[in-house]
């Protein structure tokens, strides 16, 4: 997986790909809940448009195929989910407590998001890989946005007893998936406030240094 490609796509999710006006919204709001109802393989690009109340010819013109329009609808969706970890994030002082917080909204995203959870069932061959055995990308994408949330502020760019920043965060989104996935656990992640309390205990002390002999 090149970063040339990371970056990309993390360009898409963030907004820099193509926009659509609101008769394309409005189709991707009627595949989501096509998506919803009936998993990926199944949706029907005809029902689409007649949920979005357009003709097929109008839905071709802003979605050449089916495919597009499958991954028009996955990029918008993880916009939103990026969009809400900067907003949770926004105003907190150091790295340390971005990252925390960037935790709890992807392990409450997984847990709430209705679309995740359907595709899992209805779709696993075609998800699956991409959270697991293919999933470098989608690790790299999530990485490289926790890390850009953190520039600038305190412990967001210089690494601390050799642990790198990066290597951090991406701990933090593989974790999020395990969890994601395999969501039985003898770790207490029920609510925001278990999810914070295990980020701060297990995974913020990463972010600090080790403590010296005279110290412990």
């Amino acid at each position: 997986m090149k970063p040339a490609e990371a970056n990309a796509l993390l360009g898409l999710v963030l907004g820099e790909g193509r926009e659509t006006d609101p008769v394309g919204q409005g189709i991707l709001d009627a595949a989501l809940a096509e998506f919803l109802a009936y998993g990926l393989r199944r949706a029907n690009v005809d029902a689409v448009a007649k949920r979005a109340g357009v003709s097929r010819a109008t839905l071709y013109r802003r979605f050449e195929n089916k495919d597009v329009l499958v991954q028009a609808v996955l990029i918008r969706e993880c916009r939103r989910f990026f969009g809400s970890v900067a907003e949770a994030v926004e105003g907190l002082p150091t790295a340390t407590e971005r990252l925390v917080e960037g935790f709890v909204v992807g392990v409450r995203y997984a847990r709430q998001d209705p679309l995740l959870p359907r595709l899992l069932a209805s779709d696993p061959e075609a998800l699956l890989p991409y959270l697991t055995v293919n999933g470098g990308l989608v690790v790299a994408v999530a990485r490289d946005f926790l890390v850009s949330q953190a520039e600038g502020l305190p412990g967001g760019n210089t690494p601390v007893d050799g642990r790198d920043p990066a290597g951090v965060a991406e701990l933090f989104v593989r974790l999020a998936i395990s969890f994601t996935l395999t969501p039985d656990s003898c770790i207490p992640l029920d609510d925001d406030e278990s999810v914070r309390a295990f980020a701060r205990s297990y995974l913020a002390v990463l972010m600090r240094p080790a403590a010296t002999p005279k110290e412990m």
